[in-house]
């Protein structure tokens, strides 16, 4: 039997043997780069510097250490006894937009790229790995987990950055994680399903109009089998990361060692002193390359086209739409409707067979973006679009070919360029849910439009339709066309283009949710935030909408995850605009009330301003989508009202028996009315000639129908056309009276 000294001794070598072999049994990689695999991380020599937050249970620093913020660059500073210290970054990111770089070069600083700081110092590179995909629900709800809940709606599987709460307070579908006790003992954990190189966490309050929860400051620990559990240390010391100082502005804190695992935690120490322990996470994180990974390869989306997959600043739009014009000249034309707020150009490309040019009976079809200028994926779709349409109609693809040989496009992908660029700098992840949302004079303008619904259903009241004012190109109120009014130069700008060129179909693309609307987006009813409020074309306008929806990768797939609170898949992935939230002065129902173009909004994804990585995803989510709503621009009837002589009559009405919806003819006398499938009584009318009818009939194959009209001059206009012609005016009654009664009597003298 050992003695007790030697019994001792070989309990604590039993002991620092079990920790040994507990540390090596947990793959959790620090700081140290294995050496046939150098993709794990690089070995980073860091110091975190920071305050003790009031409440905290931590260990205050020491003297000499400086307080993280939230606005703080990344800045490697070397000191003599420690030549590789880095600050950890707990600042707003700048993803994928180079800003971050330019400012450091303006500071004086080294770029991430760089071998050595100022002094000459080695400074290692530090990898900024893209979000694991709690935003844009890549992450399902059963990776998610925490220590307590509050309530269902407040669970783990609410705690995801920008997710959106309901109106009103303890819905079903809240704001955020919120613990069940206010204690620094809770955590939000996301399993990876695989091994994971984590780099950074992204967190926000809880998104509620009715209360105030933020955490202020949280621990980070990390995992390989959810039971032991390492923390994120500086030394010796474990660090604690600066959180948030209000609700919505995410704040982004790096770890200043990237770590290896499957499991991370979010530890709250400190919360706002009025609310509690609540709030929603990203994670930022490598996935390891594992081909075995099931749950990877389930959600693998890869794509073959050759396209730029980027965001585009202002500048790097403009080149992208040269590049594809130099490509395509034949066939591309750029252009610009007016300006900005700040005075940038809003451009426009052309995709046609015959640019610059409306030909006779050929459709004018318009996607728009950005009208949200924080809502960055409709905007990046657009250029994916025009540069995989003119590759595909250089490589001889039939489809691309016939669309744009027989269609007009036009592509506007940044509506509101001057909101872009405030998005744009602060990032992907950290511009928040409004961040350049609203144009520079601070007005949305998607809804910036006049409200012409109030005008024609009070004329409907009235009975004034169709006498008085008729049921289509209802005329814009004078108020709204002066100087004073409350309208962006982008809506006015817009409003120019949209009566310049004869619009059919239009498609606006927007980001916040998966799911496309249609007119009306106003309820009838005032008061009502909430209301179906249908078109005379509701039917065409559901069939736009599913031919979009049903295409789309998601957006019908009733096993997808709620992006907020709405659960559109039950819908098949559309909704009336005012059955969703009412909204007078929409785009959509200004095109439908003021032009002949129906008009439709999509909401792309749930995350309105996806990283960089997801958008080869993206664009294989939409790119069937795009195409086939493009397509839905030749159904129903076209064709050309001309007088006897071949002429094309201009502004002639075209009437659908059965809806109370009229469209006109275009300067040329061509026409376009989208209808569904069936048989239509169609009437011509036009000022000074007679009224012509006939039946149209619609089929199920791609391809609009041609309904040509010959119509004759009345009586009257052909008198008054030969009058005018010889500069008289037409014999009035009383002359022709007068005129009556001596003509007898010249007669009887005559005898």
């Amino acid at each position: 039997m050992l003695p007790p000294v030697t019994r001792g001794r070989g309990c604590t070598f039993l002991a620092l043997s079990l920790l040994g072999l507990l540390g090596s049994n947990l793959e959790v990689t620090r700081g140290q780069v294995p050496e046939d695999e150098d993709y794990y991380m690089q070995e980073l020599i860091t110091r975190e510097h920071y305050h003790g937050v009031p409440g905290s249970e931590d260990p205050q620093p020491s003297p000499e250490s400086t307080e993280p913020t939230s606005d703080r660059r990344e800045s490697p500073r070397v000191k003599e006894k420690e030549k590789h210290a880095e600050k950890v970054d707990s600042k707003p990111a700048k993803n994928g937009n180079g800003k971050k770089e330019e400012k450091s070069k303006k500071a004086g600083l080294k770029t991430p790229n760089s071998s050595s700081d100022a002094e000459g110092h080695y400074v290692p590179e530090r990898e900024e790995c893209p979000p694991l995909g709690l935003e844009n629900l890549k992450i399902d709800d059963f990776q998610l987990h925490a220590s307590t809940i509050k309530r269902y709606g407040l669970g783990a599987h609410r705690g995801r950055l920008n997710i959106q709460a309901g109106v009103n307070e303890d819905d079903f579908y809240d704001g955020g994680w919120c613990a069940g006790r206010n204690d620094p003992l809770q955590w939000f954990e996301v399993d990876a399903r695989r091994l994971t190189k984590f780099t950074g966490t992204i967190t926000q309050g809880r998104n509620s109009l009715w209360s105030s929860n933020w955490v202020t400051s949280y621990k980070v620990l990390v995992s390989n089998d959810s039971h032991t559990w390492v923390t994120i240390k500086n030394g010796t010391q474990d660090i604690v990361f600066v959180a948030n100082s209000e609700k919505e502005i995410p704040v982004r804190n790096l770890l200043p060692v990237p770590v290896v695992a499957r499991y991370i935690r979010v530890n709250p120490r400190t919360w706002f002193i009025g609310g509690s322990v609540c709030m929603r996470v990203e994670v930022l994180g490598c996935p390891m390359p594992d081909p075995n990974n099931y749950y990877h390869r389930r959600n693998e989306i890869t794509t073959t086209d050759n396209l730029d997959f980027k965001h585009h600043s202002y500048k790097e739009m403009r080149q992208l739409m040269k590049v594809v014009n130099e490509m395509c000249p034949n066939v591309t034309r750029i252009y610009n409707i007016g300006k900005s707020h700040s005075g940038l150009k809003l451009y426009a490309i052309e995709i046609s067979d015959n640019p610059g040019e409306h030909e006779l009976g050929e459709p004018e079809f318009r996607y728009t973006a950005g009208s949200h200028g924080n809502e960055a994926l409709g905007r990046e779709l657009l250029l994916l679009l025009m540069q995989f349409m003119c590759q595909e109609y250089l490589s001889g693809n039939p489809r691309i070919r016939h669309l744009v040989e027989e269609t007009r496009i036009h592509l506007l992908p940044s509506i509101n360029p001057d909101g872009y660029e405030k998005a744009h700098e602060l990032g992907s992840e950290l511009g928040g849910w409004s961040v350049g949302r609203w144009s520079l004079d601070g007005l949305d303008i998607h809804h910036n439009f006049p409200d012409l619904n109030s005008i024609l259903w009070e004329a409907e009241a009235r009975k004034w339709v169709p006498r008085k004012v008729l049921n289509h190109h209802v005329p814009i109120p004078d108020w709204y066309q002066t100087k004073n009014a409350t309208v962006s130069m982008e809506t006015r700008a817009l409003i120019g283009w949209m009566e310049k060129i004869p619009f059919v179909l239009g498609g606006n693309l927007q980001g916040g949710e998966l799911v496309v609307t249609f007119p009306y987006d106003m309820a009838r009813v005032k008061w009502k935030m909430q209301e179906q409020s249908p078109t005379p074309d509701d039917h065409v306008f559901r069939w736009l909408a599913f031919s979009y929806a049903s295409t789309h990768r998601l957006m019908t797939d009733a096993s997808r995850r709620v992006c907020h609170t709405e659960d559109f898949a039950k819908e098949d992935g559309t909704v009336n605009g005012a059955t969703w939230h009412t909204a007078p002065g929409s785009m959509n129902d200004f095109s439908y009330l003021h032009t002949n173009c129906f008009e439709l909004s999509m909401y792309v994804g749930c995350d309105k301003f996806p990283h960089e990585n997801e958008l080869p995803e993206e664009w294989e989510n939409n790119r069937e989508s795009l195409l086939v709503f493009m397509e839905q621009v030749h159904r129903g009837i076209k064709g050309v009202v001309r007088d006897l002589q071949g002429r094309g009559i201009a502004n002639a009405t075209i009437a659908v028996e059965g809806i109370n919806h009229d469209v006109r003819t275009a300067a040329d006398g061509d026409y376009w009315r989208l209808l569904n499938p069936g048989e239509y009584k169609v009437t011509v009318k036009a000022e000074g000639y007679n009224p012509a009818s006939k039946v149209c009939e619609v089929g199920y194959d791609m391809g609009a129908s041609r309904c040509n009209f010959l119509v004759s001059r009345t009586n009257l206009s052909r008198i008054k056309e030969i009058m005018a012609r010889f500069g008289k005016q037409p014999i009035n009654a009383q002359n022709r009276q007068l005129r009556h009664r001596f003509r007898p009597a010249v007669r009887r003298r005559g005898t």
